[in-house]
C-alpha cells in the first residue's frame, strides 16, 4: 500500500512538473492594435473573422501562444503606448503609423530578427523603403490607403459645372459657382485641418504645388515658398466660404457624412469612402473620382497613407526566451499577413494590401482595387522615417489652425521652420 501511494505522489509530481514546465513555455504577446472603423474591435476581438476572432484563431492555431490584444483609438494611441513605455511596460507588437521615434529611442527590434524571410520578400519593396533608417528595416507595413478626389456628380451638373476641376483656378470657380446656385446649403468643398488629419490637409496642397515637408535633400523645408502659396490657396478657400464652415474640427468622417448627404460638392477621401457610405446608409448620393486639383504647371502629387506593425524590445529576457519571444512574433505576423486571413481584414476596412500575395484575391473580389493599385504607385507618403515627423506633423496642424483665424501663414511657417531645425 505504501508503494502504491509513493508511485501515485510520484507520478503526481511528474504531472505537476510538466504542468508548470508548460505554463513555462507558454508565450504571451501584449499587442496594440488601432481602431480603423466599426469592424476592427469585432474582427480582432469578436466574431467578425468567420463567426470567431483573430485572437481565438491565432491561439487555435499557434499552441503555446497567447495574444493579450487590446483595440486603441487612434486619438489615444500614442499617449497610450508613452504611458506604457514610461512604466517600461511597452507593448510587444505595435500598430501605428509612425515609429522613428521609437526607433531613435533605441525601443525598437530590427525587422529581420522576427520576421520571417518568406513574408519579408512578400512585401511590396516600396513600402518597406519608407521604414529604413541607417539601412536597418525597423517596421513592416500593415496597410495603405490612396486618397482621391470624390465628387457629387449631380451637384456639379445642376450648379452649371461642366468639368471636374483639374486646376486650383477650376477650382475656385467651381466652388463660386456651387456657392451662388445653392446659396449655402451646399458647400462646395471639403477642408478638414483637425488634429485628426490635418497633415494631410496640409500634404494635399503642398504636393500639387510641388512642395513637400522635406526639401529633395531630405531636409525639412516646412517654409519653402511653393508651401507658402499652397497652404494661402488652402486657407482662401476657407475665407471665400467655399467650404464647410469649420475646418478645425470637422473631421473627414464629419466631411464624408455630408458628401453622402449631399450637403457637400466635393471631397478628398481614401479608397475605402464607398464602403463608408454603404454602411452609413448613404445610397442616393450619385459620385465619382478625380484626381486632385493641382496649381498651374505643378505635377500632380497623390496622397498614400501607409501604417505599420513594429516590435519593441524586451531587455528583462534571457537571450534563449527572447529568441522564443522572436519566433512568436514572426508566427503572429505570418498569421496576419496569411491571405486567407488578410484579404478579408483589408477589405473589409476597405483599404490596399502591402502584401503581393494578397493583390490577386483582392482584385478577384473587387475589381477597384486593380484602379487604386495603380494609384498607389504614384503616391508620395509622409516621411515618417524623419525623427521630427510626429513634431512636423503637430506643427503643420497648429499652423493650420492658427491661419484659419487670421495668422499669417509665411510668418507661421517660419516659426515652425525654426523650430523644427534648431
Amino acid at each position: 500500500m505504501k508503494k502504491l501511494v509513493a508511485l501515485l505522489a510520484a507520478l503526481l509530481l511528474v504531472v505537476s512538473c510538466a504542468g508548470v514546465a508548460m505554463a513555462e513555455d507558454e508565450i504571451t504577446l501584449d499587442v496594440i492594435i488601432c481602431q480603423y472603423g466599426n469592424n476592427t474591435e469585432n474582427w480582432f476581438l469578436g466574431t467578425g473573422m468567420n463567426g470567431t476572432s483573430f485572437v481565438n484563431k491565432f491561439e487555435t492555431e499557434n499552441p503555446g501562444i497567447k495574444l493579450n490584444l487590446e483595440v486603441v483609438s487612434w486619438d489615444d494611441v500614442r499617449s497610450e503606448v508613452s504611458t506604457r513605455i514610461t512604466n517600461n511596460k511597452q507593448p510587444d507588437i505595435l500598430n501605428i503609423d509612425w515609429f522613428s521615434g521609437y526607433q531613435g529611442d533605441g525601443l525598437l527590434m530590427p525587422v529581420k530578427d522576427y520576421c520571417p524571410e518568406e513574408l519579408f520578400n512578400d512585401f511590396f519593396p516600396s513600402f518597406i523603403a519608407e521604414s529604413v533608417v541607417d539601412d536597418t528595416v525597423w517596421a513592416v507595413p500593415d496597410l495603405a490607403s490612396a486618397r482621391a478626389l470624390y465628387y457629387n456628380v449631380d451637384i456639379l451638373a445642376e450648379a452649371g459645372v461642366e468639368k471636374v476641376p483639374e486646376t486650383w483656378a477650376e477650382l475656385e470657380d467651381a466652388c463660386q459657382a456651387i456657392k451662388d446656385f445653392y446659396n449655402g446649403e451646399v458647400y462646395g468643398w471639403g477642408l478638414d485641418m483637425t488634429t485628426d488629419e490635418g497633415q494631410a490637409a496640409f500634404s494635399y496642397y503642398v504636393w500639387n504645388n510641388d512642395g513637400g515637408f522635406l526639401d529633395d535633400e531630405g531636409n525639412i523645408a516646412i517654409n519653402s515658398e511653393k508651401n507658402v502659396e499652397a497652404i494661402e490657396f488652402a486657407i482662401g478657400l476657407y475665407k471665400n466660404g467655399y467650404t464647410n464652415p469649420n475646418p478645425a474640427t470637422q473631421t473627414r468622417y464629419d466631411l464624408q457624412d455630408m458628401f453622402g448627404a449631399g450637403k457637400l460638392a466635393m471631397v478628398i477621401a481614401p479608397n475605402n469612402l464607398p464602403s463608408y457610405l454603404a454602411e452609413k446608409g448613404y445610397t442616393d448620393v450619385h459620385y465619382n473620382t478625380a484626381a486632385l486639383p493641382t496649381n498651374e504647371g505643378a505635377k500632380p502629387g497623390a496622397t498614400g497613407v501607409m501604417d505599420r506593425i513594429m516590435a519593441f524590445k524586451d531587455t528583462t529576457l534571457s537571450e534563449e526566451e527572447n529568441a522564443k519571444r522572436n519566433e512568436a512574433i514572426g508566427k503572429f505576423l505570418t498569421f496576419f499577413y496569411t491571405p486567407e486571413n488578410y484579404v478579408g481584414w483589408v477589405s473589409m476596412e476597405g483599404f490596399l494590401p502591402a502584401v503581393n500575395s494578397a493583390v490577386e484575391a483582392l482584385v478577384a473580389s473587387d475589381e477597384s482595387f486593380a484602379g487604386w493599385l495603380k494609384v498607389l504607385d504614384s503616391c508620395q507618403f509622409y516621411p515618417t522615417a524623419n525623427e521630427k515627423w510626429d513634431a512636423m506633423r503637430v506643427g503643420v496642424i497648429n499652423v493650420e489652425q492658427n491661419a484659419l483665424i487670421g495668422g499669417d501663414v509665411k510668418t507661421l511657417l517660419d516659426e515652425l521652420q525654426a523650430e523644427l531645425t534648431k
